[in-house]
């Protein structure tokens, strides 16, 4: 499966759409995370907890937008779009949210 964020795959022909796909995730952040980061915020530099959360979240919402593109017999998806909020009352849950169009490709 082709997952990309151009409107078109190069070298090949859109034959068919099969309509707009999505992957959602929402992640929580446990206390020690929460800690750790506060640490960092302190102190200074990179939050590798938080940045290890994001980045597994991007990836699971790509995974289902791949499995739902699969579940409509697409070959590729195109005009990915990647979204990223903050959720709950004291921002705890991350949300991460992927839309795309699944097309099929000759």
């Amino acid at each position: 499966m082709i997952l990309t964020t151009t409107p078109t795959v190069e070298g090949r022909t859109i034959a068919a759409y099969q309509g707009i796909v999505f992957g959602e995730v929402i992640a929580g952040v446990n206390v020690i995370k929460d800690f750790a980061a506060g640490l960092t915020n302190f102190f200074g530099g990179r939050s590798n907890t938080y940045e290890e959360e994001l980045m597994n979240a991007r990836e699971q919402a790509l995974k289902e937008l791949e499995q739902r593109a699969n579940a409509m017999g697409a070959d590729a998806v195109v005009g990915i779009d990647v979204d990223y909020e903050v959720l709950g009352s004291d921002n705890g849950m991350l949300m991460v949210t992927v839309s795309g169009t699944a097309v099929k490709l000759s």
